[in-house]
């Protein structure tokens, strides 16, 4: 169910059978999530975000650990999906703390620092997709997400860059739980130790099915 306003609260106490929540960030409160997590009739399995900026330099409030926290107690198994249409220079507040964000889809351009601290913050990642980043590599941050990211079994990345070996790394790091592995040739940049006429050999060795990137239609 996707509601809106002050109806958010009501919806939790009057509907037990709640399990989906979809919502904007700007109604997302701590409050609102401490509530979530006092009612016992309800265990959310989906809470869907979507962070939109309307405005270039919109400001955004952050939200507590604390109340992340209390969320995972009541609802240990729930997924977090999270969606962010922003600016770059609108991250500010998020990925500060640790979050527990499962699904994470960067819509814009989101810079190599916001990648950086997702690798610290996001714990529970299942899946990442990012669609642009800009001409700095994402290696460190590519490496950070293998090694703090435990569940990572999805990732998609679209114009951004990467090294080879870089990539060869992440692959060995996370393995066969890989399940989905989207991502364009032009992101990959070749070094002195791979090149993209070898790479998808050494991919499918790690991932232990046959992998080649994907190509941009002519």
């Amino acid at each position: 169910v996707c509601v809106c306003g002050a109806g958010i609260l009501c919806v939790a106490d009057q509907c037990h059978g709640l399990r989906e929540l979809a919502l904007n960030y700007h109604l997302l409160s701590d409050e609102l999530l401490l509530a979530l997590s006092s009612e016992r009739h309800v265990h959310l399995e989906h809470l869907r975000i979507d962070v939109v900026s309307e405005n270039p330099g919109q400001q955004f409030h952050s939200i507590k650990k604390s109340s992340w926290d209390a969320m995972v107690r009541h609802s240990p198994k729930f997924n977090l999906v999270m969606y962010f249409f922003l600016y770059e220079d609108e991250f500010g507040p998020f990925f500060r703390d640790e979050v527990p964000v499962t699904h994470l889809y960067f819509g814009r351009s989101v810079s190599k620092e916001v990648l950086g601290r997702v690798g610290l913050t996001c714990p529970r990642l299942v899946e990442l997709v990012v669609c642009a980043n800009g001409l700095r590599p994402l290696d460190e941050e590519l490496i950070r997400i293998a090694e703090r990211c435990k569940q990572l079994s999805a990732i998609g990345l679209g114009e951004c860059e990467v090294s080879c070996s870089a990539f060869v790394e992440f692959v060995k790091m996370c393995g066969g739980r890989l399940s989905q592995l989207s991502i364009m040739e032009e992101v990959l940049v070749p070094d002195n130790k791979y090149g993209l006429d070898d790479i998808h050999w050494e991919v499918s060795k790690h991932l232990g099915r046959v992998w080649f990137p994907d190509m941009m239609p002519t």
